[in-house]
């Protein structure tokens, strides 16, 4: 369950806050398809990988055998859950304008990430709303960061 819950999550902050960025840059649509899917490709492969060896290095209380496998499982399941994740964000830029795809990639991914916060407290017997509104708040902070980095990377390379 961890590694799904970070892998969503991870993905769908990173992927967001990227495409954010660089769609306020004015990169052409093919250009940020292009990017994202890289972007979830490559991320996807290398969370899958740190999940594998950090899971592999520390299990030692079962044996090495069973402690591969649940190493091998968790990978799997990181690399999956972001890089389904990742199409949240990516897939507005496929169907729509960009500028209508930035508006939906932020929704589609908030709204995502909320979701799984209280997914996730209920699981855990957690209050829904205060960690749904918590990964909402820290994926909005996300997109912030890739706007305002994607708009200062734009003014220093027109001057």
């Amino acid at each position: 369950m961890r590694n799904f819950i970070f892998g969503v999550e991870d993905s769908l902050v990173s992927t967001v806050g990227l495409l954010s960025g660089i769609a306020v840059a004015g990169i052409t649509k093919t250009d940020i398809f292009l990017t994202g899917i890289v972007l979830i490709f490559v991320e996807a492969f290398s969370m899958g990988v740190g999940s594998f060896l950090s899971e592999d290095t520390t299990e030692d209380l079962v044996t090495k055998k069973i402690a591969h496998k649940i190493s091998i499982l968790g990978a799997i399941i990181m690399f999956v859950s972001y890089f389904v994740a990742g199409l949240v964000p990516l897939s507005p830029y496929v169907l729509f304008d960009v500028k209508s795809a930035f508006i939906y990639s932020n929704l589609f991914s908030l709204v995502a990430l909320f979701l799984l916060g209280a997914v996730s407290a209920m699981k855990y017997k957690r209050s829904p709303i205060r960690l749904g509104v918590k990964m909402f708040v820290m994926g909005g902070i996300a997109i912030l960061v890739g706007i305002v980095i994607g708009r200062l990377v734009q003014n220093i390379t027109l001057r």
